[in-house]
């Protein structure tokens, strides 16, 4: 970054924070500038103030172009012509959740005034103004998704920028408490964990875009065949603990035949039974290393994960991790929870 910003070295983050950095009063406005056109696309923005400007912008990196950003900022105006869209394009989609503060935006042939807890879809490829009303700071959570990435029509897609997207229940709920728990748990993260919540940030937001797309055509499918599955995946963590849980119980629960199940499994490169496996070791893994369960036994643990037998438990264990689960926790020095005192 410029000498205005700063690096922190946590999951590729590139934290931007004015209010905490020691940058003269009459250089903030400026660095929030050269910080959004950067980091997101070129805008002319227009504040009142900007002898003192406070406000901060904080950006994880998924890898593969996707990107989550917790922006705040005081009341300011922007605006991106085509001029800028010709200087500079990233070509992404730009899927914003509101947190706090007045937010109003016109693109295309839309105008839209998201109120906190609500979502809208913009196209850094066409010019859009925008105006942000508050009394104190403005908050938002901005997601950015390369344009290729996402396996729904562009035409379909415009339809919906600068509108309210349907975030109370379904996808967009999801979407939204996703959005909001990357922004809190993202210094906890490590790299290993990149392109799985990478995977499960595209497959969700493919998902919930489809989910709204009524036009037809091999891409609006493939995006609805990705909601399926993700409502399939979604159904069976929920119900791992449950021995009862198989490939033909999962098929009838969401009425479909045992072979379509197969077929929506075997495009994401696994069996059924193979996720359902996959998806109770690592629930085992990770109750393994939990301190609040360190006095639980082996067997209470991969009964937690349904897997009704002690011995297959270890012995499935053993195979994905080569270690038995003992010898694994013991390898983490895993003791439990002494409790508080009183």
């Amino acid at each position: 970054m410029s000498s205005l910003g700063a690096t922190v070295d946590w999951v590729r983050c590139v934290v931007f924070t004015i209010l905490d950095l020691d940058v003269p009063e009459e250089d903030r406005f400026d660095a929030f500038r050269e910080t959004v056109a950067r980091d997101m696309a070129p805008h002319d923005i227009v504040a009142d103030d900007v002898s003192f400007f406070p406000a901060s912008v904080t950006m994880l990196s998924l890898g593969e172009g996707i990107g989550v950003s917790s922006l705040a900022f005081p009341a300011m105006r922007s605006i991106r012509t085509h001029r800028l869209i010709r200087h500079s394009d990233p070509e992404i989609w730009i899927l914003a959740l509101i947190v706090e503060g007045g937010m109003h935006r016109e693109q295309g042939r839309n105008r839209v005034s998201p109120r906190p807890g609500e979502l809208a879809l913009y196209d850094s490829s066409q010019p859009f103004w925008a105006s942000v009303t508050t009394d104190e700071l403005a908050r938002s959570v901005v997601l950015h998704l390369p344009r290729r990435s996402v396996p729904v029509p562009e035409q379909a897609l415009r339809r919906l920028v600068a509108t309210v997207l349907p975030s109370e229940t379904g996808f967009g709920a999801l979407l939204r408490q996703l959005l909001s728990g990357l922004i809190e748990q993202g210094p906890a993260l490590g790299d290993a964990h990149l392109p799985r919540l990478s995977s499960m940030v595209l497959e969700l937001t493919t998902a919930f875009l489809g989910s709204l797309c009524e036009a037809d055509g091999a891409q609006t499918c493939a995006a609805r065949k990705t909601a399926r599955l993700l409502q399939v995946k979604s159904f069976v963590r929920r119900r791992l603990n449950d021995p009862e849980l198989t490939p033909a119980m999962v098929a009838a629960a969401h009425h479909v035949s045992l072979r379509t199940l197969h077929y929506l499994f075997r495009e994401d490169g696994w069996t059924v039974g193979e996720f359902l496996r996959e998806q109770r070791l690592e629930q085992c893994r990770g109750d393994l290393a939990n301190p609040r369960l360190a006095d639980w036994t082996i067997a209470a643990i991969g009964a937690r994960a349904g897997f009704r037998d002690a011995s297959a438990f270890s012995r499935a264990f053993r195979s994905r991790y080569g270690v038995p689960p003992g010898e694994y926790r013991r390898s983490l020095e895993v003791e439990p929870m002494t409790p508080l005192e009183s």
